[in-house]
């Protein structure tokens, strides 16, 4: 069978699904990747030009692009956004309308997870929110009478017809569907949106033509949301440090996208390439060898000649690095992939096969839907995207196979804050205002202690810049968790790592001290005490007050002088000339931030230092290089002030008189 319906034109389908629906529409689309936004974007506008209709929308993670603020923000990101999403980017318009509290009030989207941080300052998306485990979405969205799934696919004509695949997103899909018929309801229209650019991946991501209703295929299609590279710093570099000794070889892995996620990368590269130069530089990391000791234990510090298996929710760039690295490599066979094999006359006794790496939806850089395209074509049995229920937990009929898959597991996340009693704070602040969603990371860490030898492992900045100046993200207490103390297993920071698993209170807090910033060590330790969980006669030990920036910045200077710990280790869509931009504009913002900060900035600005590297292509490309009034001859010494707190110096030669533009004349 065929859809019974296929559009070339996306309002004419938006037409035909607002007929045949009726004025009530409740939507299902796919988190992040796998949202059509041209279809969406159709519908919304439908809804909002019409009061007597209504759309309620069920998804999560609306990807837009940056809007960067007025000012120095809007003068770096304005030229970076229009060059890396390109002209033809299409952004969803009821998430630009929600950021910026402007949904009419005949919409309501409901999302279990959005972009970190980006509403905040939304109404309706924090009233609107649903908090929920990752594997607990389709469940609760089978009862609330979906009329429409919209989801963007690949197409392939094949011998026995057309099929689609579910690609990036067979997370939800899948489920949500099965349970919904399960329950008795009707099934809802299902909407396949075309897009030729979208990676085919065979296997469970795979659909037979009929699985939809109607399919819209336009001649042209908007780019692939493509997820830009971020910079890694020292404490970054010293958190992946610590977490990839914890590594056991053989093993399986599960990490989340972000600068911590990338630093375990490059350190699980770093530890299979130059093994001796990694180890050399964990020792300069942790003189106090606790590192050592727990990955002499339940990790490992050889390079990993087996080769780990992947099982992660989000497939991220990260997998990619480690399989060209020859890092992700152990395969393990499935029902589907036993009979792919023997069907093709591969399977037997001898046979290497199965996967390597099981997703449940996928999102990174444009390289990242080329290497998937790359694997369809050579190796199709090597990444097995499937529902979320198969990766996320362990129950059902795939519990006992998944549990061989995933031995020696080690599941990496990350998170905002922790207490010294070992519970997290991920998602969401103690105002009950929402940052992200609890997404998959409850089911990672609760499945950590279901397998015999696996860990959930938490990573975090023992530090923050807030309004007042540098604080800590490791508190007391805080009023809103997101992973319960009694799940407490491993936290990482840059100064090392905290084993609470099977621990009392008291050893606990010594733990998360011994991993804390010395500026906060005595204050948290007398507030443990204050509430009779640490001893009255507890002396902080004196090599806990090596835990400063400064230790981690001349315990690294070696490799980063080397060249091993660059700013960008996977390559970056940024210029050279933005590359040095990027840490003088993060010198400014953060120290905007507290009246000491903001006190540095007019010490710089008043005696700005030599002159750096690159200094005035990077005043030019900011636009400063003819400052047309007095407010931008002030940014201009504000930015020359920050090049020359975070640049490299220039050559003496290269400094002449005509370059320096009339400093003093800027005032």
């Amino acid at each position: 069978m065929s859809p019974e319906q296929c559009f070339t034109d996306i309002e004419g389908c938006a037409h035909h699904i607002a007929e045949r629906l009726g004025p009530d529409l409740r939507v299902a689309a796919p988190l992040g990747l796998g949202k059509p936004h041209g279809l969406l974007n159709a519908i919304y506008r439908l809804t909002k030009a019409d009061t007597s209709r209504s759309l309620s929308l069920y998804t999560a993670l609306s990807l837009t692009r940056p809007r960067p603020a007025p000012g120095l923000e809007a003068r770096f990101l304005g030229p970076f956004v229009e060059r890396h999403f390109g002209a033809d980017a299409v952004d969803p318009e009821y998430a630009v309308d929600q950021a910026r509290n402007a949904l009419p009030s005949n919409v309501a989207v409901h999302e279990f997870y959005m972009q970190s941080g980006a509403l905040l300052h939304s109404g309706s998306a924090q009233r609107n929110y649903i908090s929920q485990n990752y594997t607990h979405v389709a469940r609760d969205l089978a009862v609330q009478d979906i009329n429409l799934l919209v989801q963007l696919v690949a197409r392939r004509e094949t011998p026995e017809g057309v099929r689609y695949s579910l690609s990036c997103n067979p997370d939800l899909t899948l489920d949500f569907l099965e349970q919904v018929v399960q329950s008795g309801k009707p099934r809802p229209l299902c909407v396949a949106v075309v897009h030729p650019d979208l990676p085919y991946v065979s296997g469970h991501a795979e659909v037979t033509r009929d699985y939809f209703d109607i399919e819209l295929r336009t001649e042209t299609s908007p780019p692939l949301f493509a997820v830009p590279r971020q910079p890694l710093d020292v404490v970054e570099y010293a958190l992946g440090m610590h977490a990839s000794a914890l590594v056991r070889d053989g093993g399986c892995l599960q990490i989340g996208i972000g600068a911590l996620s990338d630093a375990l990368v490059h350190a699980l590269r770093w530890r299979q390439q130059d093994n001796t130069q990694w180890r050399r530089a964990l020792v300069a990391l942790d003189p106090r060898g606790g590192t050592h000791a727990l990955a002499t234990r339940i990790g490992g510090l050889a390079p990993l000649r087996t080769g780990l298996y992947g099982a992660s929710e989000m497939v991220m760039d990260g997998f990619m690095h480690l399989q060209q690295a020859g890092i992700l490599k152990r395969r393990a066979w499935d029902n589907i992939g036993l009979e792919r094999a023997a069907a093709s006359g591969r399977l037997s006794p001898e046979t290497p096969g199965g996967h390597y790496l099981r997703g449940a939806f996928f999102l990174g850089s444009k390289a990242l839907y080329d290497w998937v395209a790359a694997l369809e074509a050579e190796d199709a049995d090597a990444l097995d995207m499937c529902r979320v229920s198969n990766v996320n937990q362990l129950y059902g009929d795939h519990q006992v196979l998944a549990s061989l898959q995933r031995r020696g597991a080690r599941f990496f996340n990350t998170c905002m804050m922790a207490t010294l009693l070992g519970s997290a704070v991920s998602d969401g602040l103690e105002n009950g205002e929402v940052v992200s969603g609890v997404g998959g990371q409850y089911n990672f860490v609760a499945m950590a202690h279901e397998l015999p030898d696996g860990r959930s492992v938490l990573l975090l900045r023992s530090t923050r810049e807030g309004r007042s100046g540098v604080e800590t993200n490791i508190r007391w207490n805080y009023g809103h968790t997101t992973i319960p103390r009694h799940l407490r297993d491993l936290f990482i920071t840059e100064y090392g790592v905290a084993d609470l698993r099977g621990k009392t209170d008291s050893e606990c807090i010594e733990a998360m001290l011994a991993v804390s910033d010395a500026r906060f060590i005595d204050a948290l330790c007398a507030e443990a005490k204050a509430h009779g969980k640490l001893a009255a006669d507890f002396q902080v030990p004196e090599r806990w007050r090596n835990n400063r920036p400064e230790f981690l910045r001349d315990a690294l200077a070696p490799w980063q002088v080397k060249g091993a710990l660059v700013a960008f280790p996977f390559g970056s869509d940024f210029t050279e000339v933005e590359q040095q931009l990027l840490p003088a504009l993060t010198w400014l913002k953060a120290r905007g931030n507290s009246w000491r900060g903001r006190l540095d900035i007019l010490g710089a600005a008043l005696k700005p230092g030599d002159m750096v590297r690159g200094e005035m292509e990077a005043i030019t490309r900011m636009g400063f290089d003819a400052p047309a009034g007095m407010s931008d001859r002030l940014w201009r010494r504000l930015l020359r002030a920050a090049l020359r707190r975070t640049g490299s110096p220039a050559e003496p030669a290269s400094v002449k008189p005509e370059q320096d533009g009339g400093e003093d004349a800027e005032g």
